[in-house]
């Protein structure tokens, strides 16, 4: 059930890109698609090829030390090189390009980053259960708020790594097989969660980093002024609902859709449905995108 509620230098870009025709979706938009924590460019498979059969364009990306990206977590050292490749494909686009940005779970993040820095490329940004900081607000209050809501047994066998780079605050973390398989992959098919145990990477939150910890950093006029719609996903256990209500209720002017029958990756559990909604909602901004 989908139920609407209310209104240095650049390193390379790695991406998935799928183009589609004009058989399905008529206007072909296009969605750049951000991943979360330990996870790649590869955990939107499915729904960016139902994207595409539907006749849009679907553009995934590989934060930097994630996924394909070649390089190792202790080479990324900030946060705004592990958002780079998203700015760099997003300022990369052709001049009147705008797209519609989907950010999953951590991955909102790099979303209000990329709103905040280029809000002219944007048509909406959708947060599919995702961290979704407030204007005015340090995003690492978030963060925080978030570790103290789910508590420290939480993570289960998640683990945290030693930090081989003495320049990155804290330490790099990976996600243990039982905390993906009862608290993000519960309602998700077993090849799905088998693949995804092969494929993630241990990753920083980049909680001690300036660009994090800076309360001005996100402006009502920029990041604040974007076409924002918040999906919250019931059924979510790594993220739970209550929580992605209390992110949605701190930031004015977002519009709010439930989303019932998905896990945490919903983009794996329902991708039909998520390709579904995102769909509507790049119906609904359309006269911004072009």
């Amino acid at each position: 059930m989908v139920q609407a509620l209310n209104s240095t230098s650049a390193p390379a870009i790695h991406i998935m890109e799928l183009t589609g025709g004009d058989d399905g979706g008529g206007c072909g938009h296009h969605f750049v698609l951000v991943h979360g924590m330990c996870h790649g460019a590869w955990c939107w498979y499915k729904a960016a090829t139902a994207l595409r059969r539907a006749g849009h364009r679907t553009t995934a990306v590989d934060m930097a030390g994630c996924g394909a990206h070649p390089a190792r977590v202790g080479e990324v050292r900030t946060f705004e090189e592990y958002s780079r490749p998203l700015l760099d494909a997003l300022a990369a686009l052709p001049p009147r390009e705008r797209v519609v940005l989907v950010a999953h779970s951590h991955g909102g993040f790099s979303a209000a980053l990329a709103a905040e820095r280029l809000p002219e490329r944007l048509a909406a940004v959708v947060f599919l259960t995702a961290s979704l900081p407030a204007v005015g607000c340090p995003m690492v209050a978030t963060i925080e708020e978030y570790l103290g809501f789910v508590g420290a047994e939480f993570f289960l066998d998640s683990r945290q790594l030693e930090q081989q780079n003495p320049e990155i605050p804290g330490n790099p973390e990976i996600f243990g097989p039982n905390f993906m398989a009862r608290m993000l992959y519960q309602l998700s098919p077993p090849e799905d969660l088998t693949l995804a145990l092969s494929l993630i990477r241990p990753v920083n939150r980049f909680a001690g980093d300036a660009v994090m910890r800076d309360a001005g950093l996100l402006t009502r006029e920029r990041y604040g002024s974007a076409r924002r719609v918040v999906v919250i996903v019931e059924d979510d256990l790594g993220v739970p609902a209550e929580f992605q209500r209390r992110m949605a209720s701190r930031s004015d002017g977002v519009e709010v859709v439930e989303l019932a029958g998905a896990d945490h990756m919903a983009m794996i559990s329902r991708p039909a449905m998520v390709a579904d909604l995102l769909i509507r909602i790049a119906n609904t901004h359309g006269d911004k995108i072009r």
